[in-house]
């Protein structure tokens, strides 16, 4: 009599057991079975992917998905084939969908198979290289359902409104032509985009204002990248051309300027600086009291692209209806809001 008790013990326990599991494998996936969603971005550690990621995790939660987040150590040619790997992982392990933004090219033959397994993939940030994306569409393989990304243009139309409202009385009393400088980080479509942005917005604002058209003109740096303090050489050319307000167009330029900025005694402080994205260096320089000004900034809301690519992949795997092309503006932020931005995820430290 005691044996059988003791085998109903286990086999109650057993079963008791199967059920815990059962209800672990299925804690928080609604009514998906589980579903997984990878997501391959450009970098892990940083910030700005950190943002992104908890964009990704609210959005698959809310849906019931889980989602994988990887990234290469880097963006640089020598993390390329660790991305690929990954992307690779993805497909062998069969996951539901694939938010993907790739660092360079070769990544044609993974995502034919990803169309061949019915993967969707939604590309986001800076997405997947042009010619890939040709190569799949030649085979009539191509698996990207959607787009979602920061429109650079638009964006820094917003930085060139806030920072023309900030300078347009000093333009209009300036006795000589006032010098608008732009630091344009790199020759891709990104620094071009954001650059450009800019200076249309701006031009167009100043023109439309009387007190403004014809005072100003505008002086650009194009940099390939920030090696050898290129950014540092780039303010010091736009301020010995008179340059007396300075858009730049990235954090890596914010940073290096701020450095020199910092290390000099009072040289730049007449000059007026606008930037781009974030960072704990951007933040400090925000919130000075004192020394050249940054007014204002506009960020990309990271959490917005990891929530939308997230969204709009899991619309492609229940066939519901997809957004072809998501923007996401920017988000001007400044003194007077950068710790609620920060709260909000729109502004990152780090």
């Amino acid at each position: 009599m005691k044996k059988c008790k003791r085998g109903l013990t286990v086999i109650l326990t057993a079963a008791l057991a199967l059920g815990t599991l059962a209800a672990c494998g299925s804690q928080g996936t609604g009514t998906t079975g589980g579903k997984t969603i990878a997501v391959i971005a450009k970098g892990e550690s940083h910030a700005f992917w950190q943002s992104v990621k908890a964009g990704a995790e609210d959005a698959a939660k809310e849906a019931g998905y889980q989602i994988t987040f990887r990234g290469p150590a880097s963006e640089s040619a020598k993390d390329l084939p660790s991305q690929i790997e990954m992307v690779q992982t993805a497909l062998s392990n069969n996951v539901d969908g694939m938010v993907l933004a790739t660092i360079g090219e070769g990544y044609t033959d993974l995502l034919a198979q990803a169309y061949d397994k019915k993967i969707p993939v939604v590309q986001f940030d800076s997405g997947i290289w042009a010619n890939d994306v040709a190569a799949l569409d030649a085979q009539s393989k191509n698996p990207i359902q959607a787009s979602v990304a920061t429109s650079n243009t638009l964006a820094a139309g917003v930085a060139a409104e806030n920072f023309f409202t900030a300078i347009k009385e000093e333009i209009a009393a300036s006795a000589d032509t006032y010098v608008v400088g732009i630091i344009q980080h790199d020759e891709t479509q990104t620094g071009i985009d954001r650059a450009g942005g800019f200076e249309e917005k701006f031009k167009e604002l100043a023109d439309a204002d009387a007190a403004t058209k014809g005072k100003y003109t505008i002086e650009k740096e194009v940099k390939p990248g920030d090696a050898n303090n290129a950014y540092k050489d780039a303010l010091e050319a736009l301020y010995e051309k008179g340059a007396k307000a300075i858009f730049m167009s990235n954090e890596g330029v914010v940073k290096q300027v701020y450095d020199a900025v910092q290390a000099t005694s009072g040289k730049y402080d007449e000059v007026k600086f606008c930037g781009f994205d974030a960072g704990t260096k951007q933040i400090e320089w925000m919130k000075a009291t004192t020394g050249a000004k940054l007014i204002g900034s506009v960020a990309q809301d990271s959490y917005a692209i990891g929530y939308n690519a997230v969204q709009q992949v899991i619309n492609a795997i229940e066939g519901k209806t997809v957004e072809k092309s998501v923007a996401i503006p920017g988000a001007w932020w400044d003194a007077t809001n950068v710790d609620e931005m920060i709260e909000n995820n729109l502004v990152y430290e780090g």
